[in-house]
């Protein structure tokens, strides 16, 4: 099985009130360490046998057309997920 994942986040000029609530939270929790927090979507997407570059094409299609919004959000991330060591999930 292979696995897929696709990242979207608010582009820049949006405002990201999830991300401000999150990034005002950290300091009283004494994580002092990040400057700015921005909020996206994340999906992961599994497929029977290897992810090819045709199953990535689809991926990417689907981030476009349905799994974001392309008036408020980008897609930033269509790729196979593997794991720390660099091979596939």
């Amino acid at each position: 099985m292979g696995h897929i994942i696709v990242e979207v986040m608010p582009k820049p000029e949006i405002l990201d009130p999830q991300g401000k609530a999150v990034g005002s939270a950290l300091p009283r929790l004494g994580i002092t360490s990040f400057t700015s927090v921005r909020q996206g979507k994340c999906f992961h997407l599994t497929v029977d046998g290897p992810v090819t570059d045709e199953l990535l094409a689809d991926a990417r299609r689907a981030a476009e057309e349905v799994l974001s919004n392309p008036i408020i959000e980008d897609v930033v991330r269509v790729e196979e997920l593997t794991d720390a060591a660099g091979g596939a999930l």
